[in-house]
């Protein structure tokens, strides 16, 4: 089976980095609305309950699939399905976060996504580092 394609899930990808700070203030931004405009798309307002609607600017619509506050959020966005996700590291003053999407189309569609979580990783990176 070719790399980032799975049984159940399609095609999927996914990108994380270990950010130099702590969890809250990491979680605090992504599920707050800039953090969320980066990720999932401006004008984007998310509910902490299961299977409330959602939609974006750019008019991608979806529903809150997950919600625990301070480890991951999960989303469907369009047909796919987001998921951004923190790990603490042991010293608690660093986070891993990662975002993660699956039921993509094509390896094409994997690929121009890696670049997409890639540029937002680096948007997240830095929005951090300037607060």
């Amino acid at each position: 089976m070719p790399t980032g394609l799975t049984q159940d899930a399609g095609w999927q990808i996914g990108v994380s980095r270990t950010l130099p700070h702590p969890a809250p203030v990491v979680w605090d931004f992504i599920s707050g609305a800039e953090g969320i405009a980066l990720w999932l798309g401006p004008g984007a307002l998310l509910a902490p309950e299961r299977g409330t609607p959602y939609r974006t600017a750019e008019g991608v619509e979806g529903e809150v699939r997950g919600y625990r506050p301070g480890d991951r959020i999960r989303v469907t966005h369009g047909t796919t399905t987001v998921q951004v996700a923190l790990a603490p590291a042991a010293d608690g003053a660093r986070t891993m976060l990662r975002f993660h999407q699956e039921h993509l189309a094509s390896a094409e569609e994997r690929e121009l996504r890696r670049a997409h979580w890639q540029r937002v990783m680096d948007q997240v990176a830095t929005a951090l580092d300037q607060r």
